[in-house]
């Protein structure tokens, strides 16, 4: 255990797998109460809380659907209720859907915002109020490598996380005078269940693209999230941190 983030209480939506449970468990590793946010396999929040407590670490679980402004309301201000504080924020919940823009329908276009985007909203919009009357906060969005450049055949969600990257930029801005930094980190290919469809061809084929020639671990988002979270990253807001191995 280290204890860069004692003390602290850190909130991460979609905390329950993937990337979340990476960045989870490397928040409580340093120290910090994590709050895991799922909206539905309470089963994987359980698991990622008992890998937090097998850490010697804190925290627990919390039911609610980051596209709801009136759920984040809620889940936020029973947070503060309870710890009295959040310190730090993590953006995480999102959802991708591969396919021809052309064949898109406007459902995946709301269902990929209301999440990606407007879920990013509604929990800052709730977590600034809190950070404001404390004068300090660690606002951290999960963006993505097509924020940044875009993908062929995932269209609205490039848009998504391209709509991150520029809210984490104009609300750091807004926001520093009052001593809350907002950063982002954009994934490039990370070996999680979403890649668990490629078959082997595909996978050897897209690291070739990689010039580091392999997938990202979760492990690596996390501790990038630990750093913006601490002290470490002080002088650090407003930034796009891409942690690809260098495919864009």
């Amino acid at each position: 255990m280290g204890n860069k983030l004692t003390g602290k209480v850190a909130l991460v939506t979609g905390g329950s797998r993937g990337i979340g449970k990476g960045i989870v468990l490397e928040l409580a590793r340093e120290g910090a109460t994590v709050i895991i946010n799922y909206k539905q396999d309470s089963n994987s929040a359980q698991k990622t809380l008992e890998l937090v407590k097998k850490l010697g670490g804190y925290g627990e679980c919390y039911k609610a659907d980051v596209s709801s402004y009136s759920e984040c309301k809620v889940m936020i201000s029973n947070i503060i209720k309870k710890y009295g504080k959040i310190d730090v924020l993590v953006n995480n919940a999102g959802i991708s859907k591969i396919g021809l823009f052309i064949d898109a329908k406007q459902e995946d276009w709301d269902n990929i915002l209301n999440i990606n985007l407007k879920g990013v909203f509604n929990c800052s919009h709730n977590v600034v109020i809190h950070m404001l009357h404390k004068g300090v906060g660690s606002i951290i969005n999960i963006s993505s490598m097509w924020g940044n450049v875009g993908a062929s055949c995932e269209v609205i969600y490039s848009a998504s996380k391209g709509g991150i990257n520029s809210f984490t930029k104009a609300l750091a801005k807004e926001l520093g005078p009052s001593n809350i930094r907002v950063n982002a980190v954009s994934p490039g290919v990370i070996d999680t269940e979403m890649n668990s469809w490629m078959c082997k061809e595909d996978r050897e084929e897209l690291m070739e693209e990689i010039p580091l020639c392999r997938f990202g671990q979760c492990i690596d988002i996390g501790k990038a999230v630990v750093f913006l979270a601490s002290d470490d990253s002080n002088y650090i807001t407003g930034q796009i941190i891409t942690i690809d191995g260098g495919m864009i």
